[in-house]
């Protein structure tokens, strides 16, 4: 009998697809050099066998030319693929697109291409050189900055298993996020939470996270408010530091102070705001001079006496950057003792402020400017509308023929601030309508230099105690408010031409506005022939005429609120700068941001640079206040958000209580998922799915930005008026729901 042969044991710790696993790790740190213990380490391997196989699998590697040994032991990636940079978009699917400088067109990345990457993260990635329906196509090799650290989501806790999840709010957060539940904080299950991520192991499909803060039960007001804070970053309350330092600060009127400035406080000087202002960051003084000229002063609070760089104060306020305006409150950026209190330009009484004071003609040409900072004492205070009623009723004065006995001065009760009817003094009447007339041929200039006219329809509600929407009415924009408009354009305009101009040149907070992108532009054309109006793009004189025109012929028009809205959406957005380009929008060569200290830090900043340069010394660091203006504009775009979430979230709260009544709205987006609607009555905008309209099968049209019936050919187009209910209004996720009812037919 022949002797057995001894099998050899099978090697049971054979790594597999190794030659791929080490290219992976040293491509994704390519920077990085690694031995071999390293990349066992990454393996999470310690035995012989599979140190050996590495080692191998190096030399192998490394005589193929795929690595290369840096020095005895440490090796790299041979990197021969070109790699870009960008920003991922994602998709609610989990696969996206990257923002490539380096491409004219977005790069699709599949979701098994993504590799960790979130909505926001600046990524790195290679393009392949295949196209998938046309489309480049890539994949995401790194990521080299989070765009966000903190979610706000539902956590749903697992006893038994020892841990929970969070469910992001966000449709662009595709996956939960894992909590151990010694990292819940003391949530309950079922809470509205903000998730900080902590990491994201090489294998796990979600993230590794904690709660850093419970906000409450979802669906309740003051949780849904926070949450929509806590998801953009944005704080709601001081810490308890900043609100102390605030409060020790000697905020009286020194006369050893006064003396260092102006003295305008024997000067008219009075505020029109909003009627439930209580910062008020800018007044106006008025004089009539002997040579004929008037001078106007616009006076704005002087933030930075108070505000000392360097404090913890400071640091608080440039870290807001901005007060944010949400639909039933506000979050300031600076504590209430100084923006309701010691920098509010309140009636009768002394203020430090930092003004711009104007010689002007009656045909508001500017014949003499004078900057620096002022003591003022306002007179009186104005809402809007009172200054309006004067204004409405006095439309035969004429600055030339001005004359006191004529002026009518009453301010009826129905607007007045007091509840009751009563006179304001004559000469604050008379500069009233002055500033009015000015102010009107300072627009009509501006106009005819190419500025577009945005007088967007503002939807806004009127809330109970507890914050409840009990109805909707419109802001729109009239002469009083202009008239503060215009004069806060040439202050922050001649402000910013003053320092531009200093030789040597000078560092200064800019804010810029670039020209509409003309594929954008097209794209209007294409929307707004649907109604009927036609655009001229030949130059860009024309381009503004003709957007002007626009604006003005859809003015109420049912697509009003359509047409202001995608033609703001062509714009360049507007940001701050220490480079100057102009303000396209308002026609500009020079702008700044100057007149509201208490509510933007870039105003602040303006005023610290004006008083350096006044002072005679030299130019600030422009790299330090780039850096700043990068935050100062990223701060901006997130309180924008978070605002419009505010207003979509009391939309949502509006309609719960309309859940019986049919709307009729306009159709205000198409896409292959469905219809938006925009309800005329209350601009209240929500989604009709495709796969709720019953009556056919419904495909969708790119060309004609409509939804078409495969069989009957029906077909609901963009700008067409149709008939919607409420199917369902989500608070927690913010979704809108309607049914479709039909056309309407007038």
């Amino acid at each position: 009998m022949s002797k057995k042969k001894k099998k050899r044991k099978p090697s049971h710790n054979k790594i597999s697809n190794l030659t791929d696993t080490i290219l992976n790790i040293l491509r994704k740190e390519r920077n990085k050099t690694f031995n071999y213990k390293q990349i066992a380490a990454k393996l999470g391997v310690n035995d012989a066998s599979s140190r050996n196989q590495i080692i191998k699998k190096l030399a192998q590697l490394k005589a193929k030319q795929e690595i290369e040994e840096v020095e005895r032991g440490k090796f790299k990636a041979v990197v021969t693929t070109e790699y870009h940079t960008g920003i991922f978009d994602a998709s609610s699917r989990g696969a996206g697109y990257v923002i490539c400088d380096d491409f004219d067109e977005d790069i699709f990345i599949a979701s098994n291409n993504v590799n960790k990457a979130l909505d926001g993260d600046e990524v790195e990635l290679y393009v392949f050189k295949r196209r998938k329906r046309g489309k480049l196509e890539g994949e995401i090799t790194q990521i080299i900055k989070r765009a966000k650290t903190q979610y706000v989501g539902v956590i749903q806790i697992h006893e038994k298993n020892n841990f929970a999840f969070v469910v992001p709010d966000s449709n662009k957060m595709t996956t939960d996020i894992f909590v151990p539940i010694n990292k819940i904080n003391k949530a309950e299950d079922g809470d509205k939470v903000l998730v900080e991520l902590v990491d994201w192991p090489e294998k796990a499909d979600s993230p590794n996270g904690r709660v850093k803060e419970v906000l409450g039960k979802p669906g309740e007001h003051n949780t849904e408010i926070h949450a929509i804070l806590a998801e953009y970053g944005l704080p709601y309350e001081f810490p308890k530091e900043v609100e102390d330092f605030a409060n020790q600060i000697d905020t009286s009127i020194k006369p050893e102070e006064i003396k260092k400035r102006r003295d305008m406080r024997k000067d008219l000087t009075f505020t029109i705001d909003p009627k439930d202002a209580k910062d008020f960051d800018d007044a106006l003084s008025f004089k009539v001079l002997e040579n004929g000229l008037f001078e106007i002063g616009i006076h704005i609070a002087d933030v930075s006496h108070y505000l000392e760089e360097g404090t913890i104060l400071d640091d608080e306020a440039y870290e807001r950057a901005t007060s944010v305006y949400l639909v039933d409150r506000v979050v300031p950026m600076l504590p209430e003792i100084l923006s309701n209190g010691a920098c509010s330009l309140r009636p009768h009484e002394e203020k430090y402020t930092f003004s711009a004071v104007f010689k002007l003609n009656e045909k508001a040409e500017i014949k003499d400017q004078w900057f620096g900072r002022t003591v003022t004492y306002s007179d009186a205070r104005f809402a809007y509308e009172e200054a309006q009623a004067v204004i409405e009723n006095n439309t035969d004065f004429t600055i030339t023929e001005r004359s006191l006995s004529y002026i009518k001065t009453e301010i009826p009760e129905d607007v007045s601030l007091t509840g009751k009817t009563y006179n304001t003094q004559p000469d604050i009447a008379e500069a009233i309508l002055v500033l009015d007339r000015l102010a009107k041929k300072m627009r009509s200039k501006r106009m005819r230099s190419g500025a577009i006219s945005f007088d967007k329809v503002e939807v806004r509600f009127t809330l109970d105690e507890q914050a409840n929407p009990t109805g909707v009415h419109f802001k729109t924009s009239k002469d009083a408010n202009k008239l503060i408009e215009e004069f806060m354009l040439l202050a922050n305009r001649k402000v910013s031409e003053f320092v531009s101009k200093m030789k040597p040149s000078k560092t200064f907070v800019y804010r810029v506005h670039d020209e509409p992108d003309e594929s954008k532009l097209a794209a209007l054309q294409g929307v707004v022939a649907r109604f009927g109006h036609k655009l001229n793009f030949k130059s860009r004189d024309n381009i503004a005429a003709s957007l002007n025109k626009l604006l003005s012929d859809v003015q109420g028009q049912k697509e009003q609120n359509l047409v202001d809205t995608l033609t703001i959406r062509t714009m360049s957005k507007a940001e701050y700068t220490t480079h100057n380009i102009g303000h396209y929008g308002l026609a500009f060569d020079y702008y700044s941001h100057f007149t509201s200290p208490i509510r933007r830090y870039p105003d602040v900043m303006a005023h610290r640079l004006l008083q350096r340069y006044l002072d005679g010394e030299k130019s600030a660091n422009e790299e330090i206040y780039e850096e700043k203006c990068m935050h100062s504009s990223n701060m901006e775009y997130l309180a924008t958000k978070a605002e419009r979430d505010s207003i979509k979230y009391m939309q949502i709260k509006f309609m719960q209580d309309h859940q019986d009544e049919e709307f009729v709205g306009v159709i205000s987006g198409v896409t292959d998922w469905g219809i938006y609607v925009e309800i005329i009555a209350n601009k209240c905008e929500g989604m009709v799915r495709i796969r709720d309209i019953k009556d056919d099968y419904y495909e969708f049209d790119q060309d004609q930005f409509a939804l078409v019936g495969r069989e009957t050919k029906n077909m609901y187009q963009l700008g067409d008026e149709v008939v919607v209910k409420v199917k369902q209004a989500d608070l927690v996720k913010r979704h809108l729901d309607f049914d479709l009812i039909g056309k309407h037919e007038e």
